[in-house]
């Protein structure tokens, strides 16, 4: 399924003097190490400062929307909206966690991190033209402390204390884990908090959908809205931030449209026909395929393979462990090594993508080999409650192709597959599971039986022959594909066996690790703990890694907690991309500079 191309974005007390706040303001913040870009840089390294304003960017995507309000858990929000909030810092994508100054020109940083202070720049304005002010920033916290995503709401419950000395100054300090240490991420989450108009929301329920435009400070605001099948943005003329370093040469467009298509198929015949300037496309076989036409032959639409260095979504089948079916990780394994993953990479994506075998793939974050080093030092401490097989064996998945067994199976096409399938009615026998006339069942007669929810009728290829492979074992699986709103409700109230989804993780992960597997999150409606994890080893290890002081001790830190995550089988992984295919018109163009994280549409321009 092709996807758009946006932006990653993400109590009042009187406090006592700070110990430790350091005495000269800084120009942004780096979660390791230091800045990559000085004070005085006039722009970052992989945009055009000379881009030309004006024109459209036109985007077919396929879904629906049913909101304006991003910053909930209620309501599909409509694509772009990133665009119209603003934050106090922002990041550059060319490092893997630093930000500088947006809303705030200037940020102070206690040694040891346990408060922060942002100056917020004189010329900050809301779209009327009337200034952002400490007040703005102290109202944010406080509406998505009480209303926001649960994400959110998990961070901003760490904010112990909040002042504004002056309208232009706002302080924030932190409170210490359980081991006293400090989230030394708090400062830079904070800085990447979406900041909303006290003024617009009095009167109004900031917990409610709307369909209201709301008012924002970013390069754009909402033009019209279509709900469900249309959103446009203007360009805001007088944005007051279009000359700051970290927006010179960003924000091209003079408008922005996404249109909503149901069927992905009809998204990119949109596309071809010039419905469309840009898309991104993640379905190989329509890489490999689909494009082929007049524009595609003569130049007028170009396609290209651009690499990056970021983690890649870690996309799979999960399980539901609140599920008693799935509470036995031997269970979840063994439905690992059912299908033949290799001929599915084959026949379906065109050998055009990876085996996924990481919570980090495509990153220098995923655990490989045995652990040692960093990685180590961190899993120690757990040795005793983690398989022995983690620190002796690489983890690896189950093979088909050909070539040598990889310690789960022979690798050797079919007989790999017969291979893998006895290993998995091994594992099921261990579990109580038996095939009795043809069907799986336990000791009660029960059958082994699931549904596998899907909201994308694309998904169901995989789907579908993820639950024919199981058919040899006696399990019967079931594919059942809904609308997105049910899909979205279903998933917020963990009413799933099954589910195809993703958890993505940028270069620097943090305080997101133990909203995504987490033993509190597992339990919070709305949480991205689509698993059910709860283990107080993976609970250990990721909130190890927003204490990481260097940016070996964070990649160990991450490793450790990616290989426990794998020896758990908390899902069945699927494929990712090594590069990002992206189809465009000739008309559009970019910079000739990639960042670390891959191309960045903001800093496209229409010729």
């Amino acid at each position: 399924m092709a996807r758009p191309i946006l932006l990653l974005f993400t109590f009042l007390a009187v406090l006592a003097p700070h110990p430790g706040l350091a005495g000269q303001p800084h120009h942004g913040i780096a979660m390791h190490g230091d800045l990559a870009l000085p004070a005085d840089f006039t722009a970052l390294p992989y945009v055009n400062p000379a881009a030309p304003k004006g024109g459209t960017i036109r985007q077919a995507v396929t879904g629906s929307f049913d909101s304006l309000h991003p910053h909930i858990v209620k309501g599909v929000p409509a694509l772009g909206m990133g665009y119209v909030f603003e934050t106090l810092l922002t990041r550059s994508w060319d490092e893997p966690f630093s930000l500088y100054g947006l809303l705030a020109d200037r940020v102070e940083v206690a040694d040891n991190r346990s408060a922060v202070t942002f100056h917020i720049d004189p010329k900050a304005r809301w779209h009327d033209g009337t200034p952002l002010t400490a007040a703005d920033v102290l109202f944010s916290l406080e509406a998505q402390r009480r209303d926001g995503t649960p994400n959110r709401r998990l961070f901003y419950a760490k904010v112990t204390a909040a002042e504004a000395p002056d309208p232009q100054t706002v302080r924030f300090t932190f409170a210490p884990n359980p081991d006293g240490t400090i989230d030394r991420e708090m400062p830079l989450l904070m800085g990447l908090m979406p900041i909303h108009s006290k003024a617009f929301w009095a009167g109004r329920d900031f917990s409610r959908t709307t369909l209201e435009p709301i008012l924002g400070s970013g390069p754009y605001r909402v033009a019209s809205v279509d709900p469900g099948r249309r959103i446009v943005y203007e360009r805001v003329r007088d944005y007051w931030g279009r000359d700051l370093p970290v927006r010179v040469g960003q924000f091209n467009a003079d408008r922005l449209e996404f249109d909503y298509y149901r069927d992905d198929s009809v998204a990119l015949e949109a596309f071809k026909a010039g419905q469309g300037d840009v898309r991104y496309e993640s379905d190989p076989a329509k890489w490999a395929t689909g494009y082929d036409g007049p524009a595609l032959r003569d130049g007028r639409i170009v396609r290209e393979e651009l690499p990056n260095h970021r983690p890649e979504p870690a996309r799979g089948l999960i399980f539901n462990t609140r599920r008693p079916l799935f509470a036995d990780v031997r269970v979840r394994q063994a439905l690992g090594m059912a299908p033949d993953f290799d001929w599915i990479g084959r026949s379906l994506f065109h050998g055009l993508l990876t085996r996924t075998a990481s919570y980090y793939p495509n990153s220098e974050l995923a655990a490989r080999g045995l652990p040692q080093g960093e990685e180590l030092q961190a899993l120690a401490p757990f040795r005793d409650r983690l398989p022995p097989d983690l620190f002796t064996k690489p983890f690896t998945l189950p093979e088909t192709g050909n070539g040598s067994s990889n310690g789960n199976g022979s690798g050797n096409g079919p007989a790999g597959l017969r291979a893998n399938r006895r290993d998995a009615l091994r594992l099921l026998e261990q579990a109580g599971w038996r095939v009795r006339d043809g069907r799986l069942t336990d000791d009660a007669g029960n059958r082994f039986a699931f549904e596998i929810l899907l909201s994308d009728p694309s998904e169901e290829r995989v789907a579908l022959e993820f639950a024919r492979s199981l058919e040899p074992l006696g399990i019967s699986a079931r594919v059942r594909t809904v609308d997105s709103a049910q899909f979205q409700a279903r998933l917020e109230r963990f009413e799933f066996d099954m589910t195809m989804r993703w958890w993505a993780s940028s270069l620097s992960p943090g305080n997101e690790q133990l909203y995504y597997y987490g033993s509190d999150a597992a339990g919070q409606e709305g949480s991205r703990n689509l698993a059910g994890i709860r283990d107080p080893v993976v609970d250990a290890l990721a909130r190890s890694i927003a204490a990481a002081t260097t940016r070996d001790a964070l990649v160990g830190r991450v490793r450790a907690l990616d290989r426990v995550l794998l020896w758990g089988h908390y899902m069945v992984p699927l494929y990712h991309s090594p590069v990002d295919r992206i189809a465009r018109w000739a008309t559009l163009h970019r910079p000739a500079v990639t960042p670390l994280y891959g191309p960045m549409l903001e800093s496209w321009w229409v010729e």
